[in-house]
């Protein structure tokens, strides 16, 4: 509504005009006769909504709804006592409740305030209590089943992000309700007090000032002290109820009214036997005719559902022959297998045996790895992980699992649930029980210890283990090494738009006038299959951008990246100086180059298998000596052999680090420990 936020200013600084200014008779009963509609209209409200958060207003109003209420009983209050009149809207609420007897109207106000106070009022305090408790008690579980939904695919990252934000305003909502409650209990209070003080002093006054009788000040100072009682607690009754509506109201598909009729009337057997309760009761010296009506309305209403419910049961008979029917023409039909066509990039798959571990009512917290997982590969690679599909297999062995790419396995392990793995860091003499293993990330030797032995084991100097910290570690290097097969056309264009947030002229330079998504997601799957992060993509598009112009080769463009990674990529391999690498014979990098041949897909290399056999017994006796002396196998080359060198030494090892003297940071030492030649 337009100006819809001055219009509520102006109300609230009206409200507090009200408590200090008199105002006309006149408009006190037109703010009297508006505050039982904005009672109705606050219960109504209630009434329709379907879950808490759809009036989530709710506490400011009853804030605000209170406050105007005092400020109203101040007024009526200021002209009972100094005028001996309140309007005509209480004069009539006094004379048509107490009906000229002041005593029952009295005794009929005081229940209605004991209902409100001790009924209504209690019960709605009481209930926002546990209802904000609860609801604080269960964030954690119902963040980490958003987790859970978000790690399997059932949602995606905007609907994670919705979730989260409605159980933080599902918690600041009752949190509000717990301290709103307490207005209304403060209300019914500080109505008793008011009502006492406006029959005491009003009593006193009217003898006193006004030279009434005792009967006459009786009479007038009731009849409004009543009217001006009921005028003020019926609409807080109404605003009490909807309080108690508001905090007990589950989430539901309809509202308050169509499910009270839909689940109290629901079961036919209920009506019928109530009926012949009260056939049975208008058989006693009870009023006969009162119990026969509404026990032939029960017992109607109970051979009515009775009736529907049959005719809804064959109609579910038919929908379900129905249904058959078009499952069997479905199955028949090709275009059926669609769906079976899709493929999930990342799966784990485990047996029965571990399922605990992806079950977070059993203390599982494979689900909060999984997040961890991709949010760890995305600090070290640069790139956004696919979701992770995880699956129970009753196909494979009871503790093992299977690591999926694309559909296809790439790897298996096995778990024992109630153990841990024990492995030597290669610096540990003592030996422990346990039973001999492999761990599965890396291949080193290991030992399935039990819970007992886990504190000696650390004790001894052992790196100790869980279950789920196992899994968590093996999806996470194969994630790494495959993650050249994960990244996407779809992946590149999300970095893409991300980038062109802060450097739209980089990016409309390159794309797609330059280069296609394509070359692009080529050049990076080249980085990530080496283990080279794409995190500084900026970096990356602007040295393509600085060198497309002198090759569309993907692959030297590869180079020329790297770089320009240069510094990134010493970092991320080099960690000791002076670094101790292994280098080429220049009669090796000149055969290289003399073999390779061009062709229009590209460039590879053709070399004589007796020399491409040497240089690899070579090189393997060289990364053997390396690693006796503890290093990291790496070798350095010429730029331009740096990529054909690599490519032949894939089928000794897949994971030797191969760098060009171009790529090493200036200001790093290199040791030649070992030169690899013909």
């Amino acid at each position: 509504m337009k100006f819809g936020d001055i219009f509520v200013v102006l109300a609230v600084i009206g409200i507090v005009i009200i408590i200090i200014m008199p105002i006309p008779l006149g408009l006190l009963d037109v703010l009297l006769s508006f505050n039982i509609a904005l009672g109705l209209l606050i219960l109504v409200v209630s009434m329709y909504i379907k879950e808490a958060l759809e009036f989530s207003i709710f506490p400011s109003i009853l804030l605000i709804a209170t406050l105007f209420r005092l400020a109203l009983n101040i007024t009526t209050t200021r002209y009972i006592l100094s005028e001996a009149q309140a309007g005509d809207l209480i004069e009539s609420f006094g004379d048509f409740v107490i009906q000229g007897n002041a005593i029952v109207g009295f005794i009929v106000f005081l229940i209605i305030v004991i209902i409100q106070f001790l009924v209504i009022t209690k019960g709605a305090e009481r209930v926002a209590e546990v209802a904000a408790r609860f609801t604080l008690d269960a964030m954690p579980g119902k963040q980490m089943a958003i987790d859970a939904d978000l790690n399997a695919g059932l949602i995606d990252d905007y609907q994670a992000k919705e979730r989260r934000e409605k159980i933080q305003r599902e918690a600041d909502f009752y949190g509000s309700m717990d301290g709103a409650s307490k207005f209304v209990k403060g209300d019914a209070i500080a109505s008793i007090v008011i009502t006492m003080i406006n029959i005491g002093a009003g009593f006193i006054i009217g003898i006193v000032m006004n030279d009434f009788t005792f009967q006459e000040s009786i009479q007038v100072y009731t009849i409004l002290t009543v009217g001006d009682g009921l005028a003020s607690q019926i609409p807080a009754l109404l605003i009490s109820t909807s309080t108690g509506i508001v905090v007990t109201r589950s989430a539901s598909k309809g509202n308050l009214g169509s499910d009270m009729i839909e689940q109290m009337f629901e079961q036919a057997k209920s009506m019928l036997i109530i009926g012949g309760v009260l056939i049975f009761l208008a058989m006693t010296p009870l009023p006969t005719i009162p119990f026969l009506l509404i026990s032939a309305a029960f017992i109607t209403a109970g051979i009515m559902k009775y009736q529907s419910r049959k005719k809804e049961a064959v109609q579910a008979e038919e929908k379900e022959v129905e249904a058959t029917e078009e499952e069997a023409q479905e199955k028949r039909k090709p275009e059926n297998v669609m769906p079976l066509l899709s493929v999930d990039p990342i799966e784990l798959e485990f047996g029965y045996g571990i399922l605990p571990l992806a079950d977070q009512e059993q203390g599982g917290d494979l689900f909060d790895r999984l997040v961890m997982i991709r949010r760890q590969c995305a600090l070290e690679l640069g790139m956004i992980v696919p979701m992770i599909r995880l699956r129970d297999n009753i196909q494979l062995e009871p503790n093992q699992y299977i690591i999926k790419i694309k559909g296809v396995e790439i790897t298996a392990g096995n778990i024992m649930f109630d153990h841990y793995m024990a492995m030597n860091p290669g610096s540990v003499d003592g030996d422990i029980e346990g039973v001999e293993t492999v761990e599965p990330a890396f291949g080193l030797p290991a030992k399935w210890i039990k819970e007992e032995v886990r504190e000696d084991a650390e004790m001894l100097g052992y790196t100790v283990v869980d279950p789920p910290s196992i899994i968590a570690t093996h999806l996470t290097e194969v994630i790494k090494k495959h993650a050249h097969e994960l990244l996407g056309r779809q992946d590149v264009q999300k970095l893409v738009d991300n980038v062109k947030e802060s450097h739209p002229a980089l990016v409309d330079e390159l794309l797609p006038s330059q280069m296609s998504l394509g070359e692009i997601q080529k050049v990076l799957a080249n980085l990530l299959k080496e283990g080279v992060s794409i995190r500084n993509f900026v970096t990356i598009l602007e040295t393509l951008a600085d060198h497309i112009n002198i090759t569309r080769d993907t692959d030297m463009l590869t180079e020329y990246v790297r770089q320009g990674l240069g510094r990134a990529i010493s970092k991320q391999f080099i960690t000791n100086q002076p670094a101790k690498v292994i280098t080429l014979d220049k009669g090796l990098e000149q055969t290289i180059m003399d073999s390779l041949q061009q062709t229009e897909s590209g460039t590879y290399i053709s070399m004589d298998p007796n020399i491409v056999q040497s240089v690899l017994n070579n090189l393997a006796k060289q990364i053997q000596r390396l690693m006796s002396l503890g290093e990291q196998p790496i070798v350095v080359t010429a730029p331009i052999a740096r990529l054909y060198f690599k490519r032949l030494t894939e089928q000794l090892s897949q994971d030797l680090i191969v760098l060009s003297y171009n790529e090493l940071d200036p200001s790093l030492e290199i040791e030649s420990i070992g030169v690899v030649n013909q």
